[in-house]
C-alpha cells in the first residue's frame, strides 16, 4: 500500500464530518468517530471519492466482510491471503496467510478475531479461523463440491453453506456436525434475513423459497417463482437491512429485487457492465435505500433501491479490473470496493483538503 501523507488515516476526515440538509426519506449513519450526523443522501453518495488505495495482493479479492461494529474489514484472495484492515484509521493492520487450502468466502463471525471462510483447494471443507494467532478452531465437513455460498446468522453461532453439490447445510461454530442437511435440485444461494429468524434459498436463477429456521425441515413456508435469467445465473443473495427487500445479484449485467414478503418484483437494475460472466457481487447501504454493484469496467455503479433509478453521477473508478466484491461499511459513511486493489471512498468534506487523504 502507498500511504497516505498524513498518519492518521480515514480518522481525521471520519471525525471532522458535518451534517448534511435533513430529509425524512434518509437515515442517519452514526458511530463514536461522529461529533455529528452526516444524512445519508444522493448528493452525499455523488459526492464520494477514494480516500485510500491499498496494493496488498497480487490476484482476484475474492470476498470481503466488514466487522458488525465496522472497525475493521476482512478480505479473502485468490492468492491464498487474508488480508485485515483498520477502516477508522484506514490503514493495513495485517496480512494471513491460507497456502494449503486457498481462501473464499470470507466471514467474520460474533467471537472476537475469528472467521469463517471456505477453501478453494484441496477440499471443500468449510474452516473455522483464529485470527489472532492464524490456527484453525473448528473443520466442517460435509460438501464434495466448491462452496458457492456462506453467511453467517446475524444474531448467534449458526451459519449457513451452499455448494456445487446441490445441497445446504446448516451449521453451528460450536460443533463440527452438521445441524440440518437440505437436498436441492440445483446450485443454491442463501442468505438470512436481518432478524435470523428466517433464511432464503435461490434456486435455479428463478425460485426464491423461505425457510423458518426453527423448523426449516419442514420445508418453505413460502416459495415465489419469477421469469428465469437464461442469460445468466444467480450468483448471490441478500435481504436488504429493513427486511422488506430481497435482491438476487448474478453473473450477466442485470440485477433483481423483490419484495421479501409477497415475492413481487419490484426493480431491474441495469447500467453496470458483465461481459465477463463474473459473480459480481451488489450491496445496501445500511438504511436500504441505495444499492452498489461491482462492474467489468472497473467501476462501482449505484442505484436508487426503491424506484431502480440509475444515479449517473455516482463515480467511484479507482480500479483496473472488475470490481467483484462491494460493501457499504455498517456503521461509518465508508464504501470499500476490491478488483486486485482494496478502495476506501468516503465523502468529501468542503472544509477539509482532499489531497491529504488520497494515495
Amino acid at each position: 500500500m502507498v500511504n497516505a501523507p498524513n498518519d492518521s488515516g480515514l480518522s481525521s476526515l471520519l471525525s471532522s464530518t458535518s451534517s448534511s440538509s435533513s430529509s425524512t426519506t434518509t437515515t442517519t449513519i452514526r458511530s463514536s468517530s461522529y461529533p455529528s450526523e452526516m444524512k445519508l443522501e444522493e448528493n452525499v453518495l455523488c459526492n464520494f471519492h477514494v480516500a485510500k488505495l491499498f496494493q496488498d495482493n497480487v490476484d482476484r479479492i475474492n470476498s470481503i466482510d466488514f466487522s458488525p461494529t465496522g472497525d475493521t474489514l476482512i478480505s479473502s484472495s485468490d492468492d491464498d491471503s487474508i488480508v485485515i484492515y483498520d477502516c477508522e484509521k484506514g490503514i493495513h493492520k495485517r496480512t494471513l496467510n491460507s497456502k494449503k487450502y486457498g481462501v473464499d468466502l470470507i466471514h467474520y463471525t460474533h467471537a472476537p478475531n475469528t472467521a469463517i471462510h471456505s477453501s478453494n483447494k484441496v477440499d471443500d471443507t468449510i474452516r473455522y479461523l483464529s485470527l489472532h494467532d492464524n490456527k484453525y478452531i473448528r473443520y466442517f465437513h460435509g460438501h464434495t463440491k466448491k462452496v458457492v455460498t456462506l453467511c453467517m446468522s446475524p444474531i448467534d453461532d449458526t451459519f449457513l453453506s451452499g455448494s456445487m453439490d446441490k445441497t445446504i447445510r446448516l451449521w453451528d461454530l460450536r460443533s463440527p456436525n452438521c445441524q440440518g442437511l437440505m437436498h436441492l435440485v440445483g446450485r443454491p444461494v442463501a442468505n438470512f434475513d436481518p432478524e435470523g429468524l428466517i433464511f432464503a434459498v435461490g434456486l435455479n436463477s428463478e425460485t426464491v423459497k423461505l425457510y423458518d429456521l426453527r423448523s426449516f425441515d419442514k420445508g418453505p413456508f413460502n416459495a415465489f417463482k419469477l421469469q428465469q435469467d437464461k442469460e445468466c445465473d444467480w450468483t448471490g443473495l441478500k435481504f436488504s437491512p429493513d427486511g422488506k427487500i430481497i435482491m438476487i445479484y448474478t453473473n450477466g449485467n442485470v440485477i433483481h429485487t423483490i419484495d421479501a414478503f409477497m415475492g413481487r418484483p419490484l426493480q431491474t437494475l441495469k447500467g453496470h457492465v458483465n461481459n465477463k460472466g463474473l459473480p459480481l457481487e451488489a450491496s445496501f447501504t445500511p438504511d436500504s435505500q441505495f444499492i452498489f454493484s461491482g462492474s467489468t469496467d472497473g467501476r462501482v455503479h449505484a442505484w436508487n433501491a426503491t424506484n431502480g433509478n440509475y444515479i449517473s453521477n455516482f463515480t467511484i473508478d479507482p480500479h483496473q479490473g472488475p470490481v467483484q466484491c462491494v460493501q457499504f461499511n455498517p456503521k461509518y459513511m465508508m464504501l470499500a470496493s476490491a478488483c486486485t486493489t482494496m478502495a476506501f471512498s468516503i465523502p468529501k468534506i468542503a472544509s477539509t483538503s482532499t489531497n491529504e487523504f488520497l494515495d
